[in-house]
Formats: C-alpha cells, structure tokens, sequence
C-alpha cells in the first residue's frame, strides 16, 4: 500500500497539515487526475511527519490514519475526480496586487502564524509567504497577493498557494479562525521558479459555520496557473 508523509514544514494549524498543500499531494495519488477538476475533502485533521496509508476508493483514494486503536484507520482525507467546472476568477495586475499586501490582517493577527501558505513568522524560502490583502476598487470580499515560488514548486506547493487566500477572502482572521474542509481545484500548469506570479480570491457565500470561496492563481501575463473553489468551517471558540 503505498503511503502519504506530510513533513512538519508543510504545517498550516499547529501539529497538522496545510490543508492546501495536503489536498494537492493526495490528489497525487488520484488515477487520472491530473491537469483534471478533484476535489478533496478534509475528514481529520492531517498528522505530521508519519506515513498515512493510502487506499483505492470508489471513484478516487482515501488517505488513512491507522495509529489509534480502531477497528478501521480513521479517514483522514478523500481526493477523486469530478465533473464540477472551477471557474478562474478577473485578473488582478500585478502592481494591484502588491499593494494589496498593505491591508494583510495577518501581519497583526493570525491564529497560525506558522502556516506554510500565509503565515508570517515563516522565512524566505521556508513557507510561500502568501499575504493577501483587499484589492483596491473590488468589492469586499475580494484579495490578492503576489507570490514567487522557490525552486522547489511542484503541484502540492501550487494547491497550497491556491488555498489560503480563499480564506482571507472569506473573513479568516484571529477572531474567525476557519480551517479548510474541501478543496476542488485544477492545476493547468507548474511555474517555474522565481517566476512573478499573481493570486487572488473571492467571498462566494455564506451559511451558518461553512464559507464558501475561489481562487485563481495567474502569471504576470494573466494566463492561469491554477484555480480552486473552497468550503471553509468556522472553528468553535
């Protein structure tokens, strides 16, 4: 059976997962997967640094938790192939999006400062330092950021920087802390490293403790990279 090893860099909450970069490595083992919609739903919190099993399941994989003392290991992650268009969100130019980093809450306040994606007590070429930020003349609800990958970018790296600008676009902060509970996205291509690259997001909805959002990550030129639709859970405080 082959396994799935998220190691303690790829954190987004404390002791788990980003759960952007967990989506897109499971969706990894998905037959046929690739440059196709899949959609990855987030059961448990992703452990770290020890091999999850991964299981063919109908229409896709499951990746298992089996260190706990269960009849069955625990569902951790679902990942399979859907027909659900992800449309790409307007393009947002690059300058645009640099001076939307100004209005970044995180910077301030973030419930996981340490998240590979958006956290800001990460360093250069350790997390992506992803810090999206309102964008000026949109409405609420929409944020970009710039990012340039490093040399290590694969397609895992590009689903994590898909992901938490829909949280920041879905009012994730300090006082809201959400974590992602489904991810649907495509990645049309993996830049190269260095390259300027733009993403944004937008609010698509609200109901109860569930935040749905999108994604589109774009080259300075406007040609998509990737894009994503999510749905967040509001954690209880």
């Amino acid at each position: 059976m082959s396994t799935l090893t998220i190691p303690a860099r790829f954190r987004g909450p404390d002791g788990s997962g980003n759960g952007g970069w967990v989506a897109g490595a499971a969706a990894g083992f998905v037959p046929d997967g690739a440059g196709r919609p899949v959609e990855v739903t987030l059961r448990l919190p992703p452990p770290l640094d020890r091999p999850l099993p991964v299981r063919t399941a109908p229409g896709g994989i499951e990746v298992l938790d089996d260190a706990h003392d269960r009849d069955e290991p625990a569902v951790v992650v679902e990942a399979r192939v859907v027909g659900t268009p992800v449309p790409a969100l307007e393009p947002v130019a690059f300058a645009d999006a640099r001076a939307a980093e100004n209005g970044y809450r995180g910077r301030k306040e973030h419930p996981f400062p340490e998240c590979f994606a958006c956290g800001p007590h990460r360093a250069e070429g350790d997390g992506l330092r992803i810090f999206p930020g309102p964008v000026a003349g949109r409405p609420e609800g929409h944020v970009a950021a710039t990012w340039r990958p490093g040399a290590d970018v694969d397609v895992a790296t590009v689903w994590a920087a898909l992901d938490c600008p829909g949280g920041w676009a879905g009012g994730f902060d300090a006082t809201r802390p959400m974590v992602l509970g489904r991810i649907t996205a495509v990645v049309d291509a993996v830049p190269a490293p260095g390259e300027q690259l733009v993403v944004a997001g937008a609010l698509l909805g609200r109901e109860g403790r569930r935040t749905t959002t999108a994604s589109t990550l774009r080259r300075a030129d406007g040609s998509i990279v990737g894009r994503a639709l999510h749905t967040w859970i509001t954690l209880r405080t």
